[in-house]
């Protein structure tokens, strides 16, 4: 089974009035493919894919396929069966070859829908799309394992993105398991994951390529060095709702992100505050890994 690496869910800067902004998009791709990840996933929960339309997603895909120096993975993920094929159609003429769909947003569904949602979706893709399950229970109706695994037994789908910590039961299978959870990434990685979707790549990619590489080569030592930064940043992470901390930190490294999409209260922006005294004096560490890559 192929190894995957890491794949970035990136960023979507916006506008001052919401609206997609392309050049600052193109940045957050150089600074990706400069970072060397194995690959850069669009429109993910963390690139807050229900805040643009399908006419804006479209419009990035075509760009950023010529743009980006990394090989590209589309978010599909939409409030129904026909946008989500209607986007993977698009990004299969863009010249992007691998999707990512996560169940339909906003209601909960039972598991037979989901069921079905997913083998209607793989009967309608373009021959030759590898399609991934994302599991993103965050955001919409959790996928359970046992569906999951009934899925990928169908021979349809290419692997699943999931966050469950060390979930083994998709470890050595002919599909690839995708750890989605930085918070327990180097666990399922060192457990078999064939790879990782990560958000926090997005701010902090030599941080998360070193950490990578680290579980990878046996090196406990600096696995749990490295480790001890990330969940340090994840604390963060998980004071604010995502993507929130991401968008800060990625301003504070040059990138324009916009505004972000809920105000923030006083109180809520003197822990921002803190955030970036903080982020600030811990960045030129993480800057140093890429250094020795």
């Amino acid at each position: 089974m192929e190894d995957h690496g890491i794949i970035a869910a990136a960023l979507t800067p916006r506008g001052k009035r919401g609206d997609l902004d392309f050049g600052a998009a193109f940045e957050v791709l150089d600074l990706l493919s400069k970072a060397r990840v194995q690959g850069i996933l669009l429109f993910s929960a963390t690139g807050e894919y229900p805040a643009f339309g399908i006419e804006e997603r479209t419009r990035l895909l075509y760009l950023a396929a010529k743009r980006s120096r990394a090989p590209l993975f589309a978010g599909v993920g939409a409030v129904s069966l026909d946008d989500s094929l209607s986007l993977t159609r698009e990004a299969w003429s863009a010249g992007v070859e691998r999707v990512f769909l996560p169940p339909p947003h906003f209601y909960r569904y039972r598991q037979e829908e989901i069921r079905e949602f997913y083998l209607q979706f793989a009967s309608q893709t373009p021959k030759g799309m590898a399609v991934y399950i994302s599991n993103t229970p965050g955001v919409t109706t959790p996928v359970d394992a046992a569906t999951s695994i009934e899925l990928l037994a169908t021979g349809l789908f290419a692997g699943i993105e999931d966050p469950g910590a060390g979930n083994e039961c998709f470890a050595r299978q002919a599909y690839a398991w995708l750890a989605g959870d930085d918070s327990t990434a180097a666990q399922s990685r060192a457990l078999g994951a064939n790879g990782v979707v990560s958000g926090a790549a997005s701010a902090v990619p030599e941080l998360v390529l070193a950490l990578d590489c680290a579980v990878r080569t046996g090196n406990g030592d600096e696995t749990a060095r490295l480790d001890g930064m990330l969940q340090e940043f994840q604390s963060w992470t998980k004071r604010f709702a995502q993507p929130v901390i991401l968008k800060v930190a990625a301003e504070l490294r040059g990138l324009k992100m916009g505004p972000l999409p809920v105000p923030v209260s006083a109180e809520r922006q003197r822990v921002l505050d803190e955030f970036r005294a903080w982020f600030q004096g811990w960045l030129p560490a993480v800057k140093r890994l890429a250094a020795h890559a």
